[in-house]
């Protein structure tokens, strides 16, 4: 009890202290404000640019989701760690840690977003480039007809016109094709610049039979890559459902035991270590399966 009354007068202290410092001052918009703050400032830029395109394809979670995921993460961790340690104060840091994990949460799924966006507009940019080159036997005249189709987006749209103006500036497509196999990396990519290059430097006889294979390639990866999405996806609620049950195995302890023993075990500083140790090992391995789950997707 004596615990609860020192954390709610410290609680009610912060809050008075906040507000007097904003009178006049929605306390909830200052906060979502000096988040916003905090963000900008020491937010890699970078991930700025990547959350600004997240942004812009309409998939930034709201205010209001944001909102209901720190009480998610404060409420989950709160009951999980009482039903370890009994503790209130040892709840409300590990609430106050869990609350830390969500920026990189966000920053994983921002980056999963993103990734599928540029995979998504390289398939868009090899495809079309193949069909424009049926009609204009010019890879050069195939960029540009890619662009003026509006099909791209930036970055992608951006770094194609200054593969084009890189072409016309040296007369050759050799800088334009190096500099475009550095920004994306993907291995159809090259294939497609090095079939182009080839046909550039030797003539176009014959390369329809490449450029039709190529585009079934394209194809392939596609379905390939999509079907790896739907495979994550199931395999990530699962892994998130067995990382939940392995945090409430200490009630199957608890059942076994009886709660007074159980109680009675945690004065032992050495069973307190463990039950901490038992949370941060569950902790680390499901922050693993979410950095596998966002990372490296629409790549081959």
């Amino acid at each position: 009890m004596n615990e609860l009354v020192f954390v709610l007068v410290a609680f009610i202290l912060i809050f008075i202290i906040v507000y007097r410092k904003n009178t006049g001052e929605n306390v909830y918009k200052y906060i979502v404000r000096q988040t916003g703050n905090l963000y900008n400032k020491y937010a890699p830029y970078s991930f700025k640019l990547v959350r600004e395109k997240v942004k812009e394809l309409g998939q930034e979670y709201t205010t209001g989701q944001y909102a209901f995921q720190v009480l998610a993460f404060a409420a989950g961790s709160a009951v999980v760690s009482y039903l370890y340690f009994y503790n209130l104060l040892i709840s409300i840091v590990y609430m106050v840690l869990s609350i830390t994990v969500i920026p990189y949460l966000t920053y994983l799924r921002c980056s999963r977003i993103y990734s599928e966006f540029i995979f998504e507009q390289v398939q868009v940019y090899t495809t079309n480039v193949i069909m424009e080159f049926a009609t204009t036997q010019s890879f050069v005249k195939s960029l540009e007809g890619v662009v003026e189709s509006g099909v791209l987006e930036d970055p992608l749209k951006s770094d194609v016109q200054i593969m084009i103006d890189m072409a016309y500036k040296n007369g050759t497509i050799d800088q334009s094709l190096e500099y475009m196999n550095k920004k994306y990396d993907y291995y159809v990519v090259k294939n497609m610049h090095q079939l182009f290059l080839q046909i550039t430097n030797e003539g176009s006889k014959d390369s329809g039979e490449a450029l039709e294979n190529m585009a079934l390639d394209i194809d392939m990866l596609v379905e390939n890559v999509y079907r790896d999405r739907m495979d994550r996806a199931s395999f990530h609620k699962k892994f998130l459902q067995f990382g939940l049950i392995l945090y409430l195995m200490v009630m199957l302890v608890q059942m076994l035991l009886g709660a007074e023993s159980y109680i009675k075990l945690l004065e032992n500083i050495f069973v307190q270590f463990l039950l901490h140790g038992i949370i941060l090992i569950n902790t680390y391995f499901l922050l693993s399966g979410e950095k596998y789950y966002n990372e490296n997707v629409g790549v081959e």
